[in-house]
């Protein structure tokens, strides 16, 4: 009994002892020369004392510079200007645009679709002209030199003309069932890129198909002028649609042309109206009479989305023997491409345009209408023996 309360009176002696030091050290009473054990039993160092405003301010140099706001790689940086020797002026299409038609006004400023400093001509909203413009004037016709001097360069390379076999193997060969190498020319004809494409296939082959559709096929003769005009290569085949193209005899895969490549397609320049208020020679009774007229006219034929077109001209001729209206029925074609081949029939035919109204193409042909004489075969670039098969008989059907 006697040893539990020892040890009670110890303990609540040393409780007390503490409640006092504790007391004591809030009240800040405890002298500077009590001891202190935490120091001589943990070792305990005070951190030291925060700085003043009277102590040495950092050095601003010391500090690091702050770091460049990160810019990702475009490949616009570092290019240099592309230099061309093709004498022949850069546009987008070159079957679609006439150099002959001067644009009214450009929907956008003048950018290269190049992209900006990749090429050494200057892109004046239509073309890039293989003249410098502030030299030469080039508004609307091109320099009689460059087409001297593409069919120099066209001759150079075909070299002598083939003989029959030699185009029959090379039609043979680029059949659908023997080579899937084919260039598919669509709405916007021949483009500029696809001079690029055509040259790579023919590092691999000596002919190349081309298959054509939609508006470009209402003037084949256009298409495959372009085609041996721009490419310097010889059409030696020609099925409704189908063009077979060869590169010719002196040919180099590894001396062709560098052809610099278009970023993005730029827009469509604005051009004249199609559809006048008044017809040419007609009163505005006249003319809403006939546009009344002309939509009740049997339609001729109906067009077909991405079709063959190439029948539609002489079609059009041999209705004019019978009837001064004529209507085609456009439904489901997207409008600028009816627009498209109601200006070519205005100028293959020639005809006038009445109206473009509920998808319709209603022309007319004139008061003192003379049948065109048949131009014949398609005329080919190089002096040579008609080798292109004609398609009468062959697209009697469109596709």
């Amino acid at each position: 009994m006697s040893l539990i309360r020892v040890s009670r009176h110890n303990r609540s002696f040393f409780v007390s002892f503490t409640r006092r030091l504790h007391v004591a050290s809030s009240d800040g009473t405890v002298s500077a020369s009590s001891p202190s054990r935490l120091r001589d039993h943990y070792n305990f160092q005070p951190p030291p004392p925060p700085l003043s405003s009277t102590s040495e301010v950092p050095n601003p140099s010391n500090k690091k510079k702050p770091k460049p706001q990160y810019r990702p790689p475009s490949s616009l940086e570092g290019v240099k200007k592309v230099h061309s020797d093709l004498p022949f002026d850069f546009r987008f299409s070159y079957s679609e645009s006439s150099s002959n038609v001067r644009p009214i006004g450009l929907r956008e400023p003048k950018y290269s679709p190049f992209g900006p400093d990749r090429l050494d001509r200057e892109w004046t909203g239509v073309c890039a002209p293989a003249v410098d413009p502030k030299v030469e004037s080039v508004d609307g016709v091109e320099d009689p030199k460059l087409e001297e001097k593409r069919k120099k360069v066209r001759e150079k390379i075909q070299g002598a003309s083939l003989t029959e076999a030699e185009r029959k193997f090379l039609v043979e060969i680029c059949q659908r069932n023997k080579t899937k190498r084919q260039i598919n020319l669509g709405r916007d004809g021949l483009t500029h890129n696809m001079l690029n494409d055509i040259y790579n296939h023919w590092k691999h082959a000596e002919a190349v198909r081309v298959k054509c559709l939609g508006v470009p096929t209402l003037d084949m003769k256009n298409v495959i002028f372009h085609l041996e005009d721009k490419t310097f290569g010889q059409v030696v085949s020609k099925h409704c649609g189908t063009l077979v193209l060869y590169r010719g005899r002196n040919y180099d895969p590894k001396k062709r042309p560098k052809i610099p490549l278009m970023l993005w397609k730029p827009h469509e320049p604005v051009y004249p109206r199609l559809i006048k208020t008044t017809i040419d020679g007609l009163s505005i009774e006249e003319t809403k009479a006939m546009r009344k007229k002309g939509l009740a006219v049997p339609a001729l034929t109906k067009l077909a989305k991405n079709g063959y077109y190439g029948s539609l001209v002489s079609m059009v001729r041999d209705a004019f023997l019978v009837s001064e209206l004529v209507r085609i029925d456009c439904l489901g074609l997207e409008k600028k491409d009816y627009k498209k081949i109601g200006a070519k029939l205005r100028d293959l035919v020639p005809c006038i345009l009445v109206t473009f109204d509920k998808e319709q193409v209603v022309i007319w042909r004139g008061k003192d209408y003379k049948p065109p004489e048949d131009e014949g075969e398609y005329p080919s670039l190089i002096h040579r023996k008609s080798s292109i098969e004609s398609d009468a008989g062959l697209c009697s059907r469109e596709d």
